[in-house]
């Protein structure tokens, strides 16, 4: 059995973490099925992706600390290196990726989330890194994420304190795009994807890698690469299709990802 069970509805893909014994908790084996089940996303084909967590108490509740307390400070360095090299993977991937939380998401999980686009939250979503609380540092983008998305002092005071938040706060805070009852939570998640996979893969994917690449550039050299990944969307047959249809007033569009 995966540890990420891998779903497909038309172009949208379902990953659903799949160890409900342990609260879905990432360990080597987990992080090495997510891993694979990424790797086999076929890009050409889906449009967005939706993470979520098996269960209705947890989205992933955090690292395996069973498997954390007996590393020395190299296999610390490397399992670090493990999870980011990964979430990286997830953050850099061409087409949008939705982290639809139910219940908690702490730690690497919380971690998780954030490598996401975006994330929609249960009403019962529990966010946080309690790493401090455990004598470490979060390890998989917690102190880089968390700061970019919600500022440093907020996630300073979220890091030192170890202190979960519901989901009302990480959507005051920003941590979270909205809120929804549990029993809605895919259905409002499929909803947006729906409406991500109407649009032009290739102009989607060219926002998203102008957004990711150029948030922290100065604003001269973001325009430039906003400029860049603009003009690499004109003659291509999305282009060409997505404007004919305008100004033929069409609602149907035949994108087709090249």
């Amino acid at each position: 059995m995966s540890f990420a069970e891998y779903e497909v509805k038309d172009m949208i893909a379902v990953i659903t973490m799949n160890r409900p014994s342990a609260l879905n908790a990432l360990n080597s084996e987990v992080l090495d099925d997510l891993n694979a089940v990424i790797d086999a996303v076929d890009l050409k084909t889906i449009r967005c992706l939706i993470i979520t967590g098996a269960g209705e108490k947890s989205f992933v509740a955090g690292a395996d600390i069973g498997e954390m307390s007996a590393l020395t400070k190299e296999e610390g360095i490397a399992f670090s290196k493990k999870g980011n090299d990964l979430f990286r993977k997830i953050e850099t991937l061409p087409i949008p990726v939705i982290a639809a939380v139910n219940g908690y998401a702490l730690g690497g999980g919380c971690e998780l989330s954030m490598a996401c686009d975006f994330r929609i939250a249960s009403e019962n979503a529990v966010f946080g890194q309690p790493e401090t609380g455990l004598g470490i540092t979060p390890g998989f983008g917690g102190t880089q994420r968390l700061a970019r998305l919600i500022g440093a002092g907020a996630a300073k005071q979220m890091i030192y304190t170890a202190r979960n938040i519901k989901a009302d706060e990480a959507m005051r805070i920003g941590l979270v795009n909205s809120v929804v009852p549990a029993d809605q939570l895919m259905a409002a998640a499929e909803k947006i994807a729906g409406q991500i996979a109407k649009n032009a893969p290739i102009a989607v994917a060219n926002a998203k890698a102008a957004i990711n690449e150029g948030i922290q550039k100065p604003m001269e050299e973001a325009e430039s690469i906003e400029e860049h990944r603009f003009g690499s969307c004109f003659e291509t047959h999305d282009q060409k299709e997505g404007m004919s249809a305008f100004l033929e007033k069409r609602k149907d569009k035949n994108f087709i990802n090249q």
